[in-house]
């Protein structure tokens, strides 16, 4: 198998860090993405607004049945909240820091997709970098699920001075940093010079699902590997070496040399149902 033979496999079992532009829904950039590489099945994990930009992760073909994991993942933030009243520094960082940081209840805004009903959130920190009037940058990590622009209307109207977003980039989305996301024309860029020959840009862009789950990784023997690939359960002696993860756990299924085959939930001490499985077929298992 050749190098650009296995860039053209692993197409079909990667995520991509993109920074997406202000402007641009994140469906859009899924499109964008698909046509790029002529692939079909395209999705991202955690929905950036039009005026929004920066981080966000888009997996392709095989890989978007792990979007559900990276949807979970923390998120860092930096942006500008427009105070509509000039309230003071020490007033302004008393109510963050007594109102809005650590678990807060926050009610999904009209348009959201969810159901508007008030639940819980974290917010590890929200970091005022400085002052200039009314304009306020900032800097925040939340929980998933945190809506940022209903964050800082409600952080307004706690002040007692109303407030809304006037810019915003997401930095990070669990380990992935926006020092390492691609545009759209960078990514179509390596592409071309990939089809030209040029591999050298392309493999540093498409992140293999092997390195972007961050959950327990369980190697399967190969005799095992076809009955499991079939839908059938992973036993305690299918699996290379100890096996002590807590009941409930998702799981990674690897073959021996490392490659994913799937996901699965640990049901007991000797158990693991499979939830997902991947088609392996371009990767010769």
């Amino acid at each position: 198998m050749t190098f650009s033979r296995e860039i053209e496999d692993l197409v079909h079992f990667s995520v991509i860090n993109v920074n997406k532009p202000s402007g641009m829904r994140s469906n859009e950039v899924d499109k964008k993405i698909g046509k790029i590489f002529n692939v079909k099945r395209v999705g991202h994990a955690g929905t950036l607004d039009p005026k929004a930009s920066g981080v966000l992760l888009v997996a392709i073909d095989e890989a978007t049945k792990i979007l559900r994991f990276l949807m979970e993942s923390d998120k860092e933030y930096e942006g500008i909240m427009y105070l509509h009243r000039d309230v003071n520094y020490e007033k302004l960082r008393s109510v963050i820091d007594e109102k809005f940081t650590g678990l807060i209840t926050q009610i999904p805004p009209l348009k959201s997709r969810v159901s508007r009903k008030p639940r819980q959130r974290k917010v590890y920190f929200f970091e005022v970098l400085r002052k200039e009037g009314k304009n306020v940058f900032f800097r925040t990590r939340v929980e998933a699920g945190t809506y940022i622009r209903k964050l800082v209307h409600d952080i307004g109207e706690g002040v007692g001075c109303g407030a809304h977003l006037r810019y915003l980039t997401r930095t990070r989305s669990g380990k992935f940093d926006i020092s390492n996301s691609k545009t759209i024309d960078e990514i179509e860029r390596a592409y071309e010079k990939w089809r030209m020959g040029d591999a050298s840009e392309i493999k540093n862009i498409l992140i293999p699902i092997e390195d972007v789950l961050e959950i327990p990784k369980l190697k399967i023997k190969w005799e095992k590997i076809l009955r499991i690939l079939k839908g059938g359960p992973v036993r305690r002696q299918d699996i290379i070496g100890d096996f002590e993860i807590k009941v409930g756990s998702n799981v990674g299924l690897f073959t021996p040399e490392g490659e994913m085959l799937g996901l699965g939930i640990v049901v007991s001490n000797k158990k693991v149902k499979t939830d997902r499985i991947f088609i392996n077929k371009k990767r010769n298992i």
